[in-house]
């Protein structure tokens, strides 16, 4: 559900200006950036599968606090926060705090000696959908894992990227955790505590990505979150409440040939389950054989679902006046077994981000019904590789 066939590291070195400082703002819509696309991606940060790294090959007994934190030994890794949240008179926000880490050189090779040198490269991405204005804010921060700038530990479970940090106590069944972050013209404060515990994805946290060996990711969440603390936007302070989604992946290896994009979908349902979807976009637009995703229960219970399990179709789109690229930004959902027929509208349809790397990803609310009625919901859409 994630994929470019470019690493995290060549775009960062090829789409950073070397004078540009190690911080960056983007608001939708801004004629500042106007008709110019960063490079898409980027949410699976993959490349050919270079000699010397871990890659995923087998299921794995995930294991807590440890999982949380860093996994050197493979190339890519992030760190996912997602979630929708209100004031008290109603005024809606959606946001994002992701945390990306890339390894440049693998295990076991020589490293410089100077305090600067680094073979750890990060990226944190910070967005606030105002639904009330119709806009989202975003900005982008860019570090090397040396002299305390990035990095990451499992207990006490804390991911940073220069003062943009994830920080708490977790393991496998709960989460208390603070999100932090701050930019020119907004920031977040932010307490989650998980509702339920770890939703492991895939074959015991295996996620196959195609059919070579290797192709796939370690894959869990923390599905369901409860949110409090502040968000604040151009100098206005709300106060809000509301639910989040934690998504963990890491991996080595690319996607296969042929697979250019993907729809991701972490969806909070009103009769208490969540759904995780993807489908891994291929060139003629078919979706890939690998495409799947789990189905949460109120108590936590996992459902795997295969690319046979579900439909999904598009039923709107919407065009950037900045980059000119087309999103799907509407879907239909339906999963027969399970009863569930599903739309996803989007909160606000202008939810692209366009940093060093293009992508539209926003807040959504669900209407549909199950077998034991209509029900709603929220979540987070992600469309990438348009």
């Amino acid at each position: 559900m994630r994929r470019l066939s470019v690493s995290l590291l060549m775009l960062l070195t090829a789409c950073k200006p070397t004078t540009a400082p190690e911080s960056a703002t983007a608001l939708a819509p801004s004629s500042s950036n106007a008709d110019v696309a960063a490079p898409t991606g980027l949410r699976y940060l993959g490349g050919d599968a270079d000699g010397g790294f871990v890659r995923a090959l087998q299921p794995r007994d995930l294991e807590f606090p440890r999982d949380h934190g860093s996994h050197d030994e493979f190339r890519n890794e992030w760190w996912y926060f997602t979630g929708n949240a209100a004031t008290s008179s109603g005024r809606r926000f959606g946001f994002e705090l992701t945390f990306f880490r890339v390894r440049m050189t693998p295990p076991g090779r020589a490293s410089r000696a100077s305090a600067w040198a680094a073979d750890q490269l990060w990226m944190a991405h910070l967005a606030i959908t105002d639904v009330q204005n119709g806009r989202l804010a975003a900005a982008e921060r860019l570090a090397r894992g040396a002299l305390g700038l990035a990095g990451a530990t499992a207990a006490p479970f804390r991911v940073w990227v220069e003062n943009w940090s994830v920080s708490g106590t977790a393991d496998g069944r709960s989460a208390a955790l603070m999100l932090q972050a701050q930019d020119a013209s907004m920031s977040l404060a932010l307490e989650l505590h998980a509702l339920k515990p770890v939703a492991v994805h895939g074959d015991r946290g295996l996620d196959s990505k195609g059919p070579e060996p290797g192709n796939a990711s370690y894959y869990y969440s923390f599905a369901r979150l409860a949110v409090r603390g502040t968000i604040d936007l151009d100098g206005d302070r709300s106060y809000v409440t509301g639910s989040a989604w934690m998504d963990r992946e890491w991996s080595t290896s690319a996607l296969s040939a042929g697979v250019v994009g993907w729809e991701w979908f972490g969806l909070q349902l009103s009769d208490g389950r969540e759904l995780m979807l993807y489908r891994l976009r291929q060139t003629d637009g078919t979706p890939s054989a690998f495409s799947g995703g789990s189905l949460v229960e109120g108590d936590g219970a996992t459902t795997r679902l295969r690319r046979a399990d579900f439909e999904i179709e598009p039923t709107a789109e919407w065009t950037s006046q900045r980059t000119h690229v087309r999103y799907p930004v509407a879907w239909r959902i339906a999963i027969a077994n399970s009863g569930l027929t599903l739309t996803v509208q989007p909160r606000v349809r202008d939810q692209e981000i366009n940093l060093s790397v293009r992508y539209w990803e926003g807040a959504v609310r669900v209407v549909g019904k199950s077998r034991d009625g209509s029900l709603t919901g929220e979540g987070y859409l992600e469309l990438a590789g348009y």
